[in-house]
């Protein structure tokens, strides 16, 4: 897909209206720090950021984040982590209401579970929130989904599914949003790839800085906040989840597990797609592309 085809208009990024809800796409106008440009920082900048923000507390984080970085939104699928992130941002936007408030993206993959659907609901009435909701090009249920790709694609071809699903949906958003960086909620004991890290990163490829604002706490930390605080959180977590995704691809996690070892349980795979590099889905396409190309060829010959 081209630069222009991604940046293209589309039905899956609404703008129309506070009243419309999850299923129609609501999204906000946008965010009034568009016009300015993304912050430009070099390798030691970034350094020296990090070294002083690794030892800060998440709202010291964020309040600095909220200051410092134009073009910024939360990025989230409403996990434990991005439901701190957004009652601590609630919390410092009542310090200084005039301030630039912090728009989510969500990335409706039309799978995920329903009580995930209905936590959505529950956190945008409470906190008041704009939303902007991504989900594939051209599609609107899961139903147009499998019409266009077939059932199951996930099992098909896990790749072509984070693509279609996932990475172009959230490059998409970057795109139309013109966002400058994002605020996720990894952390470094989720494990995996998440292992090392750092508060702020720079996405070369994207063309974004991610931060990751509880990127130092504990599953323990961040669930006694939501305990603490009266965050509405996922009904699934009481079923023994601890990191919920699609239904089709999230089991609850066994004891003593990894907090993530219930996604994509016996692939060989931690991320979704969207963190990981975007050059990984272009081989991938320049492949399937060169495949098909051959195939017939390779039927004449049989």
């Amino acid at each position: 897909m081209s630069a222009e085809e991604s940046r293209a208009p589309s039905s899956r990024s609404s703008s129309n209206g506070d009243d419309a809800s999850v299923d129609s796409g609501f999204a906000s106008t946008g965010n009034s720090t568009a016009s300015l440009p993304p912050i430009s920082l070099t390798p030691a900048h970034l350094k020296h950021l990090n070294q002083q923000l690794e030892h800060m507390h998440p709202v010291d984080i964020l309040r600095f984040s909220k200051v410092f970085f134009p073009n910024l939104y939360q990025t989230t699928a409403f996990g434990l982590t991005g439901l701190v992130t957004i009652d601590m941002l609630a919390k410092i936007q009542k310090e200084n209401p005039n301030s630039q408030p912090i728009d989510l993206i969500f990335l409706d993959t039309l799978y995920h579970f329903k009580e995930t659907y209905e936590l959505v609901n529950t956190v945008k009435e409470r906190y008041g929130l704009k939303m902007h909701v991504f989900k594939p090009l051209d599609v609107e249920t899961a139903a147009d989904f499998e019409n266009t790709y077939g059932e199951k694609l996930w099992e098909m071809s896990s790749e072509l599914y984070d693509w279609v699903a996932k990475v172009e949906p959230q490059q998409r958003a970057y795109d139309e949003l013109k966002v400058g960086a994002v605020l996720t909620g990894r952390r470094r004991s989720q494990g995996g790839q998440r292992g090392a890290i750092p508060v702020i990163e720079l996405d070369e490829e994207r063309g974004i800085i991610k931060i990751n604002p509880l990127v130092t706490w504990t599953f323990k930390q961040v669930n006694d906040y939501i305990k603490e605080n009266n965050v509405p959180y996922n009904a699934l977590l009481d079923q023994g989840y601890k990191s919920v995704g699609d239904w089709h691809s999230t089991v609850p996690v066994a004891e003593g597990e990894d907090e993530r070892a219930g996604r994509w349980k016996g692939q060989e795979k931690t991320e979704c797609g969207i963190h990981n590099k975007k050059s990984r889905y272009a081989q991938w396409l320049n492949q399937t592309a060169t495949a098909s190309a051959q195939q017939p060829s390779q039927e004449v010959a049989a």
